[in-house]
């Protein structure tokens, strides 16, 4: 029996990530982050205290049993850690690489109270790119139901939705406005965050449950919700359009040339591959001194792009602190090693343009920080007399997103005041038989939690078309009155269960 181990016989340092130097990475999109190799997984893996009340499957959004699967790396069996993971996530290569973990599961994570957190991130990216390059994928036998389901948008949340309804038997099709599937994880995240090679491996493996994808095909302008549950013969939608349209401050100056959003400079970058113009038709002029505005992650993203598009001087413009910045301490430390030069505290107030009206310089001015705000965070002030101008080619807005309005305009779907899609906690929504989940009805959030909403839409959609869950096949046996009587067997309202297909 092995013996328990305990804070003090674990390794008491976290396994370093291995990385691309800053001065080489800046030259190119390659992943900054290399990955674990054997030894590092390994070693990590140990740090893993197994606790008995998992903390950190509680942190996570989609409850993956992390104790379970580090376990299993700890072995070296790693085609089971796999199996334990894509349980309940079949991301786990994107999952690994773009969750906010410090704030999930390593952030509740017991190590952590004393050390740093086991790095559960790295190890589970590092199982998802062994399953990748060994070409394992978790498909179960699917019993082939009579039911038609369609989801709207191939997003993280349409993803996990529409991989839980094809397990459950369902015929599923994907609907995807853009020419290749994967939402936000293709268009927004670079590839040396996120490769799109990772991105479209995993999507394979949903094609493998059967999953079709409609591209180039924008629900709402095409054919309405309502069409879909009538003469199309969907049975059930889901909606994950996600909140894709962009926010701007309103400020003087904002419609000159070479002012754009960071969706728009990130989509045509990832995307349409504008950064290996001209081998792709998709034009994008690079600034040569560009000026962000926001310190989320988007931002991050779009000043490192930026730098690698080839400009010589790019400034983070934030109104609060680097504690207050939304963006992950990681990404903020990576942006400022590549040479990103952030005034923090400083707000935009104006653009002005030059004789072609293309932006030249960015008037600003000076904040101090107050009383928190809604947000829980400290106001930001302007200081008196505190103006100052940065001269910049191109401006950057990254300040947040929007609700896609296309859904809301073009169906009788209940929208709360922002805008956004109406839900209960179930995810269903004013028209029945239509769910949606994700940003698309919380506002811009993580990946893992737009996944965990579309795999709970899911569950209410499976009930809703009168499938079984294989996913909650018993029930606590604290909830069978008949428990008590009996040693062992299955609950009474499992006994002699037989699908009924009703005309």
């Amino acid at each position: 029996m092995a013996k328990k181990k305990t804070i003090r016989t674990i390794p008491q340092a976290r396994t370093p990530m291995p990385e691309q130097a800053p001065a080489e990475r800046v030259k190119n999109f390659e992943e900054v982050a290399c990955g674990y190799r054997l030894e590092d997984a390994l070693v990590e893996a140990e740090r893993c205290l197994d606790c008995a009340d998992q903390p950190c499957v509680r942190g996570c959004p989609v409850g993956i049993d992390i104790p379970g699967f580090i376990r299993k790396v700890a072995a070296k069996n790693f085609h089971g850690a796999y199996d334990v993971i894509t349980d309940t996530n079949l991301l786990p290569s994107v999952c690994g690489r773009v969750c906010p973990q410090e704030s999930q599961c390593e952030g509740v994570c017991t190590v952590g109270e004393t050390l740093e957190p086991v790095a559960i991130g790295r190890l589970e990216r590092y199982v998802g790119d062994m399953a990748i390059a060994e070409g394992w994928a978790n498909v179960p036998y699917i019993e082939a139901q009579r039911h038609k389901v369609a989801v709207v948008g191939s997003g993280p949340a349409g993803m996990a939705c529409a991989a839980d309804m094809a397990k459950a038997g369902c015929a599923v099709t994907v609907y995807e406005a853009f020419h290749e599937p994967g939402g936000v994880l293709k268009y927004g995240i670079p590839d040396f965050r996120l490769p799109n090679s990772v991105v479209d491996v995993e999507i394979g493996k949903l094609r493998q449950l059967g999953i079709r994808f409609e591209c180039n095909t924008l629900v709402g302008r095409l054919f309405t919700l309502e069409q879909m549950l009538t003469t199309m013969g969907y049975d059930a939608v889901f909606v994950g359009t996600g909140a894709g349209y962009p926010s701007f401050m309103g400020i003087p100056g904002e419609s000159l040339g070479g002012v754009l959003s960071a969706n728009e400079l990130l989509t045509r970058c990832n995307l349409m591959r504008a950064r290996d113009f001209p081998a792709y038709d998709t034009p994008l002029q690079p600034g040569r001194r560009v000026a962000v505005i926001g310190a989320g992650n988007t931002a991050m993203d779009a000043l490192r792009v930026s730098l690698r598009l080839g400009a010589d001087k790019v400034w983070c413009i934030y109104r609060r602190t680097a504690a207050e910045a939304p963006a992950r301490a990681e990404e903020i430390h990576h942006a400022q090693q590549e040479g990103v030069e952030f005034h923090w505290l400083t707000s935009p107030l104006a653009l002005s343009g030059d004789a072609d009206n293309n932006v030249r310089a960015m008037r600003c001015e000076r904040m101090e920080l107050g009383e928190p705000d809604a947000s829980g965070r400290r106001r930001p002030i302007a200081v008196p007399d505190s103006e100052f101008e940065i001269e910049a080619d191109m401006v950057v807005f990254a300040i947040g997103t929007n609700a896609n309005p296309i859904i809301g305009q073009t169906s009788g779907l209940k929208l709360d005041r922002r805008g956004y899609i109406a839900t209960d906690e179930s995810g269903a929504t004013s028209i029945v038989g239509v769910y949606a989940g994700g940003d698309i009805v919380t506002g811009a959030a993580t990946v893992i939690k737009a996944m965990g909403a579309g795999r709970r839409a899911a569950q209410a959609m499976k009930a809703y078309l009168g499938l079984r869950d294989t996913d909650r096949v018993y029930a606590d046996p604290g909830s069978d009155p008949a428990a008590a009587e009996r040693p062992f067997g299955i609950a009474r309202a499992e006994r002699g269960f037989a699908r009924v297909h009703l005309a």
